[in-house]
């Protein structure tokens, strides 16, 4: 099994202690004021960040055509402006709420209003894109695949080992892909510039990785699917699986077991069935610990919808990751510190790496390739966020 090891775009790398890299940023433009806000960078919900650069379009016009179904969570809008940026066609719009369709028509003008049976039959469309809810993703995902296109989903994928097994066999049967969002990763520069670093083997070999990843609730924007396990998985399953997925990424595994894992709901009574915390100790394939810790506890007087976090330790070096913020220096995100036997050096990547995970998916439906993100890679991150949340202890919650 190969883990998700996409090409990145290269990097000159400053060797110089205390350096700081800032190209092609323009912080007028892309993360500041009214730009901000529609990026979302206060709502994790419809974050989507742009890249200041030029992204490069893989395919010809009308070469590579998808289609959208389900419009039940905000991450579908960067999922679908990424693969435009990235050379696709958008072609047509499926979803049960008129007033959701009216909004991303809005947005893209071009789609034509289709049910998900026409889609489906449409022989020229190669792949569909869904934020449906996580309870409906593998079977929308089983019916795109038998119907002889490629899926692309928002996590969590599914949120059933049965389902997995289910969809393992039809991605195998057809040779079609069942892709999954993990934006946390490939859709962060700060995140993607830390991988080159541990893929040109400046780090040694990855003892440990440790990942907090607090989120903002904002309940009132919310609708009361999202508080129910059943319907969006549980706190491991639903943003857990950003991180298993980072984690095996990131210590060059293959596979991983769950040590440990809890969760629990330690300070929302009102939705009594709601996680808003959970953590997990899990063991890789190629000897590294992880610690994960997740939750909805953001406060509201953070300049972003969560401060993100991966701390790195090597037998070369260590770094950590500030994805979205640098509390109380500035409300850029994408620092990474790096340290190593040369001295300890600071990069700010905006607009230096780019999203090539969308181009480079884009070619893998093509070409019958791998580079995006291996299926395998794909189903094991699920795996184990899936068994994370199956097998937490249930932690009291506050007095």
């Amino acid at each position: 099994m190969r883990s998700s090891r996409f090409f990145i775009q290269s990097i000159d790398i400053v060797q110089t202690p205390y350096s700081l890299v800032s190209l092609c940023y323009n912080s007028l433009t892309v993360f500041s004021g009214e730009t901000e806000l529609q990026n979302g960078k206060m709502d994790g919900m419809n974050y989507a960040p742009v890249f200041a650069g030029v992204t490069e379009k893989v395919v010809a016009s009308g070469e590579f055509r998808f289609s959208v179904i389900g419009l039940d969570h905000g991450h579908i809008y960067a999922m679908t402006s990424c693969l435009i940026a990235a050379g696709a066609e958008l072609v047509a719009v499926a979803d049960e709420n008129s007033e959701k369709i009216k909004i991303f028509r809005n947005k893209y003008p071009q789609t034509v209003v289709m049910t998900e049976e026409e889609i489906l039959n449409d022989g020229s469309i190669n792949l569909v894109v869904s934020a449906i809810r996580p309870d409906k993703r593998a079977a929308l995902g089983i019916r795109a695949m038998k119907s002889g296109k490629h899926f692309f989903c928002d996590k969590p994928g599914m949120l059933k080992m049965k389902d997995l097994a289910v969809v393992r066999k039809v991605a195998l049967d057809t040779g079609m892909k069942y892709m999954v969002y993990f934006g946390e990763r490939v859709h962060v520069e700060g995140a993607l510039f830390a991988q080159r670093l541990i893929d040109s083997g400046k780090l040694g070999k990855i003892v440990t990785v440790t990942i907090l990843a607090p989120h903002r609730l904002n309940p009132s924007t919310r609708p009361d699917w999202f508080f129910d396990p059943e319907k969006n998985g549980g706190i491991l399953a639903d943003i857990g699986s950003h991180q298993m997925e980072q984690l095996l990424t990131y210590t060059h595994s293959e596979s991983a077991e769950i040590k440990y894992s809890a969760v629990g709901n330690m300070a929302h009574p009102d939705y009594p069935e709601f996680q808003d915390f959970g953590e997990a100790v899990i063991d890789t394939d190629s000897g590294a610990s992880c610690y994960v810790r997740v939750d909805w506890f953001t406060p509201d007087g953070l300049g972003a919808w969560g401060d993100g976090r991966v701390f790195l330790v090597g037998t070369e070096g260590t770094c950590e990751i500030r994805k979205y913020i640098n509390v109380g220096a500035d409300r850029m995100g994408d620092h990474v510190f790096f340290t190593d036997k040369d001295g300890e050096q600071h990069y700010q990547v905006t607009g230096t790496v780019g999203f090539p995970f969308f181009g480079a998916f884009i070619r893998d439906c093509i070409d019958g390739t791998e580079n995006a993100m291996s299926q395998d890679h794909v189903f094991e991150s699920i795996r184990l966020a899936i068994e994370a949340s199956d097998k937490a202890s249930r932690l009291k919650g506050l007095r």
